[in-house]
């Protein structure tokens, strides 16, 4: 969980690196980076370094988003709880954002997300209300990566591929109804306007009897 001041920096461009105490291996070279319960981007792993804190420099704290070598070891003694030997192992972690997740792509089904990162999502926020088809669409994506496998894993052929769509679709209203993913009305109109499932959503999200008229008619 990244500190607000961080995130703030990171969706800036101003922070590129995170700086680990030992030797870290990440699991994957992408990932989500979230902030006061909730994600704000994605992003990529571009290099991975190991070094001695005595090898740190100020620019490498400023990377890290400190202003100066001291603060980032201080903070970095007040996050592990340790005094720092000059000689101990330090993980550099050079990533780059590759999504924002306040961006939304109204003209894409999925808003500019990723298959794989609402199934990502949608198992870290919504594992407890899932239900069992959406259980097993995320559990394939997190294997898979990707609709075309698992739709022929799921259903033994591409012509189901609209119920896996269907449901990723679903799994993402579901994570604005939460909080996770933050879109504001005026997205949500846009949104209504082109697509027969996000019309649905808003006239559900602001009642049935709504009066809101769209710059291409009244809401059906």
């Amino acid at each position: 969980m990244i500190k607000g001041k961080f995130a703030e920096l990171i969706l800036a461009g101003k922070k590129t690196t995170t700086i680990r105490l030992g030797r870290v291996v990440p699991k994957s070279n992408e990932v989500i980076i979230h902030s006061n319960g909730r994600p704000i981007a994605e992003a990529k792993i571009k290099n991975v370094t190991y070094k001695k804190i005595k090898e740190l420099t100020d620019e490498d704290a400023k990377k890290d988003g400190y202003s100066s070598l001291q603060e980032l070891l201080n903070d970095l003694k007040n996050i592990y709880k340790t005094d720092l030997d000059i000689n101990i192992e330090v993980t550099v972690i050079e990533f780059e954002v590759i999504k924002r997740f306040d961006e939304i792509d109204v003209k894409d089904i999925y808003l500019g997300f990723s298959p794989h990162t609402i199934a990502v999502l949608a198992n870290r926020y919504l594992r407890d209300i899932l239900s069992k088809d959406e259980r097993n669409v995320v559990n394939h994506m997190l294997r898979y990566k990707n609709i075309r496998i698992t739709t022929i894993k799921m259903f033994g052929s591409l012509n189901k591929r609209w119920v896996t769509r269907n449901i990723l679709r679903r799994l993402l209203a579901k994570l604005m109804d939460k909080g996770v993913i933050n879109i504001d009305q005026g997205v949500l109109e846009k949104l209504a306007t082109v697509s027969i499932f996000w019309r649905r959503y808003l006239r559900k999200k602001i009642g049935a009897n709504t009066s809101y008229e769209y710059q291409q008619g009244t809401l059906p």
